[in-house]
């Protein structure tokens, strides 16, 4: 579930950019200017040094047509030394590029790893830089449905945060979080989001969570067993064939078996990887897509 984990909390993001606001203003405490449209910005941050590096999800608030305040969002589900390297980069990439300040944002649901995101980075001189985290303890528990309607993105990062803790509270986020989901106008993202807060539960949780009418219809048990096997059978092939070997051919399996059509050149793509990190974040949103297109989206 790891990438599914990660995934969903940069598409929290990408599907609604003023959560970026929200965080920054709410729980990190940062003052962002007056703005009137908060949008996606590209990701890939180009620099003079022909060096690729590209972020999680960049947003870009603007008063206008004037870019006036900049987020990029990095989720961390544990700790990665080479991060420490590249954060300070993002925001001084981002900011050269559109000449507004510019911070780096962590949510991770991971106490440890909030503890090593928000430490000092030494950039040398005396200079360092820190970045924004934003750890468990900082993401509100919402176990209010009323609240989970008004922002089914906060409820969503919510549940991701809490699912593994306390389960009666972990439940009682979960069925909030439903109820907001639920509002949502289109029918994958209501599925994606079901099956993330479903991934971020305690074993406890989340079988109470599978018998709830409201999710039966989106996440029957056939669906959630098909998910739990193949991602086992992919792992199984994977040990077998090799790691990437086995999880393309899982890949393909469950678009197959959803009825989704995809073409010889896409599933040369699939077989061909050898990314285990791109591998599993198809692999899950192999789960929900429409079309073989937005497999590699």
């Amino acid at each position: 579930m790891v990438s599914m984990l990660h995934e969903g909390l940069i598409q929290l993001v990408r599907d609604h950019p003023k959560l970026a606001g929200t965080l920054l203003t709410d729980q990190l405490g940062v003052r962002v200017p007056p703005f009137t449209q908060a949008r996606l910005d590209e990701a890939a941050l180009p620099q003079l040094i022909p060096i690729p590096y590209s972020a999680d999800a960049v947003v870009l608030f603007s008063a206008g047509e004037r870019p006036v305040f900049g987020a990029i969002i990095e989720a961390q589900l544990e700790p990665d030394g080479r991060k420490l390297y590249t954060w300070p980069l993002y925001a001084l990439a981002a900011r050269a590029r559109h000449e507004c300040p510019f911070v780096v944002i962590v949510p991770t649901p991971d106490p440890r790893t909030a503890r090593w995101a928000a430490q000092l980075i030494d950039l040398g001189d005396g200079h360092f830089y820190r970045v924004r985290v934003i750890g468990p303890d900082g993401i509100p528990v919402i176990t209010d449905p009323e609240h989970a309607i008004d922002d089914p993105y906060l409820a969503t990062l919510s549940a991701i945060a809490h699912g593994k803790g306390d389960q009666d509270i972990a439940l009682s986020i979960a069925k909030a979080t439903v109820a907001g989901i639920l509002t949502l106008p289109k029918e994958d993202q209501r599925l994606l989001y079901l099956l993330i807060t479903w991934s971020s539960l305690g074993e406890t949780a989340r079988k109470a969570f599978e018998m709830l009418s409201e999710v039966r219809p989106f996440l029957s048990e056939s669906q959630l067993r098909f998910v739990a096997e193949t991602k086992a059978e992919g792992k199984a092939e994977g040990k077998a064939e090799g790691e990437a070997e086995g999880m393309a051919k899982a890949i393909l399996k469950i678009v197959a078996k959803r009825g989704i059509s995809s073409t010889d050149d896409q599933r040369r793509r699939v077989l061909a990887c050898s990314d285990l990190a791109t591998l599993d974040r198809w692999l899950d949103r192999a789960l929900t897509i429409a079309t073989s297109d937005e497999l590699f989206e």
